[in-house]
């Protein structure tokens, strides 16, 4: 009978102990023997997994969920800000939240980047959920990791596919406006620019298709596309891939002086409606910006091939869009006592 009790208490005790390592790593072992990207070799490494709440907040992806449905029903354009919001973290300093940052003693915010400023939003739902979050697990589940959920969501309640996502992200201290500027590419890009951005992420040609197929949903501002419409290679002529009607239409939103918050639809076929069409109309001279455009002609790589693979499977681009999005998700996330787990997503603490 004592037996018994020793070997009981044993099992509590890993038990407990398994739940506070999920919760916090840093209080514990490696697990699974995944690092971070970019991470050190011979220090210890918390890699991110699906159940890092499954213990310290088992309703953390519920109360995101709930939060994101309200907002969508509300503005549908929502998710695909979200969407972006994820994607405009990651490419700065890995996804760690640091463009919720805003300006302080300490902080040059990442939010008047040139990527950034007058267009990225979303905030106000990100503070919602963290004060929900705060409410049912006080300090526990990260803004780096609320941003990643959101992404998924937002794609979810779209009508686009949902993946398993790894988490455990912990909160950059620092943001950086410089990198900001650098490394977000910019909607009037070549190819081989954003084939470049995307591989110093550690993301290839595949990856750089899918993920740009997020424009399925969403809009852009006149100022993104402009030079298409007037002055695409500097001799006062539009681009000549762009197909007549639309080219008329988009001039119609989009003056040549002026208007350059005039928002037009990144996929006016179904612009709330997460699916492959984007692609379509990529084929057919309709993709809003340049970046979207020489994915078909910029004569680089795979690209042509993607995108015409895409437009006649959408089930083949939700899966590669799932992978895609993950392996964003993990470019160089903090883990173990690397950042905070932040009270405010605005404000270090």
């Amino acid at each position: 009978m004592a037996y018994f009790k020793v070997a009981f208490g044993f099992l509590v005790t890993a038990f407990l102990s398994a739940a506070v390592s999920l919760a916090h790593p840093g209080l514990g072992f490696g697990w699974g023997g995944v690092g971070a990207p970019g991470g050190q070799s011979g220090a210890p490494s918390y890699g991110l997994f699906p159940q890092f709440y499954q213990f310290s907040c088992p309703q953390a992806e519920d109360i995101v969920m709930s939060v994101l449905e309200k907002a969508i029903a509300k503005e549908p354009r929502m998710a695909a800000s979200l969407l972006r919001l994820h994607f405009h973290d990651c490419f700065v300093q890995g996804c760690d939240a640091s463009i919720l940052l805003d300006n302080s003693a300490t902080i040059v915010s990442e939010k008047n980047s040139l990527p950034n400023r007058n267009s990225v939003r979303g905030f106000e739902v990100i503070d919602e959920i963290k004060a929900r979050l705060e409410e049912a697990c006080p300090q526990t589940v990260s803004c780096a990791d609320i941003l990643a959920m959101a992404a998924r969501g937002s794609t979810v309640l779209s009508g686009g596919p949902s993946w398993e996502l790894p988490l455990g992200r912990r909160d950059s201290k620092t943001a950086s406006l410089s990198t900001s500027n650098n490394n977000i590419p910019p909607p009037n890009s070549t190819l081989q620019n954003l084939i470049t951005l995307f591989q110093r992420q550690g993301l290839d040609e595949v990856d750089l298709v899918a993920l740009s197929g997020g424009h399925t949903i969403g809009v852009a501002r006149c100022a993104t596309f402009k030079q298409r419409l007037y002055n695409q290679n500097g001799n006062n002529l539009p681009d000549q891939t762009l197909e007549r009607t639309y080219y008329y239409g988009l001039k119609s939103v989009c003056p040549k002086s002026g208007g350059d918050n005039n928002i037009s639809l990144l996929d006016f076929g179904s612009p709330v409606k997460f699916d492959n069409l984007y692609f379509k109309l990529i084929l057919w001279g309709k993709g809003l910006l340049n970046s979207d455009e020489v994915l078909l002609t910029g004569n680089v790589g795979n690209t042509m091939e993607l995108v015409k693979a895409y437009a006649k499977d959408e089930n083949l681009f939700f899966k590669q869009f799932a992978k895609s999005m993950i392996k964003m998700g993990n470019i160089s996330p903090l883990t173990g006592f690397n950042g905070e787990v932040r009270k405010n997503c605005r404000l270090v603490n």
